[in-house]
C-alpha cells in the first residue's frame, strides 16, 4: 500500500522516480536480508531449542534446504507478492542454511520487481491509486490464503503418506 501511494506521489510531481524507486528496493532488500540474517544465525538454535513443540526436527530442516536447493529459491522471488510470506520464506532460507549468493541471486530481483511494481501501480492509475491499491491487496492477502492452504494440505499428504508407507512396510 505505501508503495502504491509512492508511485501516486510521483505521479503527483511531489517526489522523483529514480529516488523512490532505489529507496523501496533498498528497504525492501534490507528487511528480507535481515530476515535471512535471523534464521541463519538464530534459526537452527530455535529448532534445537523449541522444534519439538512443532514438530520440526532437524533431518525436517534438512529436506527443507534440499527443497529450497531444488526450488524453493524462487518463493523468495515470487513470495513478495504474498503479504508475510517474503519474510517467513526468507526466514526459513536462512535457517535451512541456504548460501547467501544464492539468497541473493533469488531475494534482490525480487525486491526490485515487487517495489517496481506497486511504484508503478500507484503511478499509472494516478487518481484512483487508493481504491486500486485496496483491491491488489484484498486479492493479494486471498491469493496468500491460498498458497498457505495448499502448502499446509501438501504437508499433511505428505504426512499421511509417510505414515501410510510405514504401517504397509513387512
Amino acid at each position: 500500500w505505501l508503495l502504491s501511494l509512492a508511485g501516486f506521489l510521483v505521479f503527483k510531481g511531489n517526489l522523483q522516480l529514480l529516488p523512490t524507486a532505489v529507496a523501496a528496493f533498498l528497504g525492501s532488500a534490507c528487511g528480507i536480508s535481515l530476515s535471512y540474517a535471523l534464521g541463519r544465525t538464530l534459526g537452527l538454535y530455535l529448532v534445537h531449542q523449541y522444534g519439538t513443540l512443532v514438530h520440526l526436527t532437524p533431518e525436517k530442516v534438512d529436506r527443507i534446504h534440499h527443497w529450497y536447493e531444488r526450488m524453493g529459491r524462487w518463493s523468495l522471488t515470487f513470495g513478495y507478492f504474498l503479504p508475510g510470506v517474503r519474510h517467513v520464506t526468507a526466514l526459513i532460507a536462512g535457517t535451512s542454511k541456504l548460501e547467501l549468493p544464492v539468497f541473493a541471486l533469488f531475494a534482490y530481483p525480487g525486491a526490485l520487481i515487487w517495489s517496481v511494481s506497486f511504484i508503478g501501480l500507484g503511478y499509472f492509475v494516478g487518481e484512483s491509486w487508493a481504491r486500486v491499491s485496496e483491491r491488489v491487496h484484498h486479492h493479494l492477502v486471498i491469493a496468500s490464503l491460498i498458497v498457505v492452504g495448499l502448502g499446509w494440505l501438501y504437508w499433511l499428504l505428505q504426512q499421511k503418506r509417510r505414515s501410510f508407507s510405514r504401517h504397509s512396510q513387512p
